[in-house]
């Protein structure tokens, strides 16, 4: 395997982003966006890219046409927030057929079940489109090479299609694709499974530093993102939420506030109906008026009397007690290999430890926001979602309308992290703009997304190891307790889903003869969300912080014991993993197995990039960790020191990723170095404490990220050249970044850290 290694400087930074800026030379505009298509049913017309009324031209779908004048417009069907996706599907597509980019365009999707799934979220987008979209060019190639092959009347064969041509090399021949659309349209569209895909050789940009194209539009200030949207006659409203799920209000002051300049109605929203809060707003005051800020200070105004509900009594200080009683005890058995009660009782030593994870906030950097406008004729939104299809769907049942009714357009992202795939900011613009009968933007503040978000998990694990006499692990004791995602949508659930579990647990290949893991009840008080890498957080937090221990214990490399737990290199079945099946983030096991040859390579590769061995011997404290997640291997080596005020700093970080084939190789790396920084605001930063069932926490001020003195001077990432299947980006590169810092600050002061954030801990 190859490697492909980039280091990032803080001081090169922007000189890089100029750089970047500069290169755009794709030349690709974008189109309108395309029309909806019915939802219940195949639609006869699909949705047609560049515009609603069908257009002269190839169409092979509902993905890509080709103008008669040879335009190319290839649809994405995901969001774009800053992950480069509109700028790595559509180059693959074009890749595939042959397209010259300066005659491509790129259009946005609407939300429409037409395009499949939309959802960019889990790490899916690449992995779950790479062959799909490959297929999509090829199918549109085919149609051109044969129309081409039968005018010269040679075997199609004998002919190819690059730069935007079909060439014959024999007769030395060539026809633009212009030349061909009109004929290639006649022809019947090949089933895209019966197509044959280029060599991967061939696909010229696939795996390149592609150029990011809407950077020049986001340095510019040109981007539109969800706030940006202007309609005529639009109004602003800001919410005042409930400050515990589940409160009503009692009473207001309303007069004091429509006495506010420019205020011009108040809304009282419903509270969520049902077993689970879902999707739907929370409910509260909505107060709408000509600008955002007379919204706000009108909000101020309300003086609201809320009854708390029965989430009132939520506290994170009695909470994490329960928590810790749940995991000290026996739970539900989801994974089991051996005897490992008798392994334990045999042991020549145990080791013993419980960890703690807060609940997390997403703060994007982009609050939510949504702009509606409801006519007789349906309902129109904009929103910077992630899921524009739930946003559909749940628009549609708020307003008690068919979904083909609501069009959903997508704008650019700024950041989501799993909060923008939860639509219910975008049925709040809905149902106030029907309510006061002209466009709504529905703003939410910083404050607004941190005390009325979705939340991470709050989490408990204890872990129990067994050592024989020459220390080798040989019984392992894994509970996990955490109010699961599902209780969101049906607060009667208390226990984690496979899915949860397989998120670290269910998936994580041990070389000990004996293993158990048991999942834990826990209730939820608030909206539990998925947040980048979701459980992966904080079961990676454990395992790799425990394997350190193990070291510890053994006065051992912590290097040597973490390859020898994993074990040799292999692919782990469900069998030898203690499980009926492995979840496996929704691909088959058999294409993306739990490959340990995989993980233990990033080991040895980023142990030996950071100068391992030399380095601790001179004194320097490193910490290791690695994690398999969304099919992806990452480790880190984390290289932390003290500051003149004796704060825990890090100082290095090495990342070594083998996402498997990669399309836009810049974009990885940026993910990679996005995903070293967002680790470390949850390892040094993050955490949201209750009081009374609401969040204490307000803004940055008290819920802080890592700033600009914090990051690393040097963050150095290689990415193994790989012909496995993709898998993730967004995500995997986030769970081994806290054990690995929380690693090097035990080498350093030799203080374990069992619970984040470090900071919180006086470190």
């Amino acid at each position: 395997m190859e490697q492909q290694r980039v280091v990032l400087l803080r001081r090169s930074f922007l000189a890089g982003l100029g750089l970047a800026v500069g290169g755009l030379a794709l030349g690709v505009a974008e189109a309108a966006p395309p029309a909806r298509g019915d939802v219940d049913r195949p639609p006869p017309a699909p949705p047609t890219p560049g515009g609603a009324k069908a257009q002269p031209g190839l169409r092979t779908g509902v993905f890509l046409h080709i103008a008669p004048d040879g335009t190319v417009s290839i649809v994405c069907h995901r969001s774009e927030m800053g992950q480069g996706i509109r700028s790595s599907l559509p180059v693959l597509v074009a890749d595939e057929l042959g397209a010259d980019m300066a005659r491509v365009k790129i259009v946005q999707a609407d939300g429409d079940k037409a395009y499949g799934d939309q959802n960019t979220d889990g790490s899916r987008s690449v992995r779950g489109s790479y062959e799909p979209m490959r297929r999509v060019g090829a199918t549109a190639r085919a149609m051109l090479v044969a129309t081409a092959a039968r005018r010269w009347r040679v075997p199609a064969a004998e002919c190819v299609a690059q730069q935007h041509a079909v060439h014959h090399a024999k007769s030395k021949r060539s026809l633009d694709f212009r030349e061909l659309v009109a004929d290639a349209a006649k022809l019947p569209v090949p089933d895209a499974a019966s197509v044959a895909l280029r060599p991967t050789s061939e696909l010229k940009r696939v795996g390149g530093l592609l150029p990011l194209l809407d950077g020049r539009a986001i340095v510019t200030g040109a981007a539109q993102f969800g706030a940006d949207v202007r309609l005529p006659g639009m109004l602003t409203a800001v919410i005042a939420h409930p400050p515990v799920v589940g409160g009503k209000v009692v009473r207001y002051d309303g007069a004091r506030a429509l006495a506010v300049p420019g205020v011009k109605k108040l809304v009282e929203l419903s509270a969520p109906k049902g077993v689970g809060v879902g999707f739907q707003p929370l409910g509260g005051v909505a107060v709408v008026a000509d600008t955002t800020w007379a919204a706000m200070r009108g909000r101020a105004a309300l003086e609201i009397v809320w009854d708390h509900g029965a989430n009132a009594s939520y506290d994170s200080a009695s909470y994490r007690e329960a928590l810790s009683r749940a995991v000290r005890a026996p739970g539900k058995v989801v994974r089991k290999v051996g005897d490992v009660d008798g392994a334990l009782k045999a042991a020549a030593r145990t080791v013993e430890a419980e960890y703690y994870v807060p609940h997390l906030a997403h703060v994007a950097m982009e609050p939510p926001s949504a702009v509606a406008k409801v006519d007789a004729d349906g309902c129109e939104v904009w929103a910077p979602t992630q899921n524009p299809q739930a946003a559909r769907t749940e628009v549609a049942r708020a307003l008690g309308v068919d979904e083909g009714k609501v069009t959903v357009h997508v704008t650019l992202l700024g950041g989501g992290f799993g909060r923008k795939s939860k639509p219910d900011y975008v049925a709040e613009a809905a149902l106030l703009a029907r309510e006061v009968g002209a466009p709504v933007r529905v703003q939410w503040t910083r404050e607004d997304d941190v005390q009325n978000g979705y939340f991470h998990a709050v989490s408990a694990q204890h872990l129990t190891a067994g050592l024989d006499a020459g220390g080798k692990v040989t019984a392992w004791l894994h509970r996990t307790a955490f109010p699961p995602i599902p209780s969101t949508f049906d607060a009667r659930v208390k226990t984690p889903s496979e899915n949860e579990l397989g998120l670290g647990v269910l998936d994580l290949a041990l070389s000990a003869p004996n293993v158990r893991a048991e999942a834990c009840d826990a209730p939820a008080h608030v909206r539990i969300g998925w947040l980048r890498s979701v459980c992966n957080i904080f079961h990676a937090f454990a395992v790799q912080s425990f394997i350190d221990e193990i070291a510890h214990a053994r006065q051992a490399d912590p290097r040597e014991v973490l390859l020898e737990v994993l074990g040799p290199a292999r692919k782990a079945t469900p069998a030898e993993l203690g499980v009926d099946k492995v979840p496996n983030y929704g691909a088959p096991i058999e294409q993306h197995p739990v490959d340990v040859g995989r993980l233990r390579h990033v080991i040895e590769r980023v142990t030996e990039l950071s100068g391992w061995d030399a380095a601790r011997k001179a004194g320097r404290a490193l910490g290791l960790a690695a994690h398999r997640s969304f099919l992806t291997y990452v480790a880190v080596v984390a290289a932390v020191s003290k500051d003149a005020l004796g704060k825990v700093k890090v100082d290095e970080v090495w990342l070594v990723a083998d996402p498997g084939t990669v399309i836009n190789l810049d974009r990885v790396r940026a993910q990679m170095e996005g995903a070293v920084v967002f680790g470390m605001s949850i390892a040094l930063h993050g955490a949201i404490t209750m009081k009374g069932g609401a969040v204490e926490q307000t803004n940055f001020r008290d819920y802080p990220v890592v700033r600009s003195p914090e990051v690393p001077a040097r963050i150095h990432v290689e990415i193994v050249k790989s012909d496995a299947p993709p898998g993730g980006v967004g995500e995997p590169g986030v769970p081994p970044v806290a054990p690995a810092i929380a690693n090097a600050v035990f080498a350093l002061t030799k203080t374990r850290a069992r619970e984040l954030p470090l900071r919180r801990l006086g470190l």
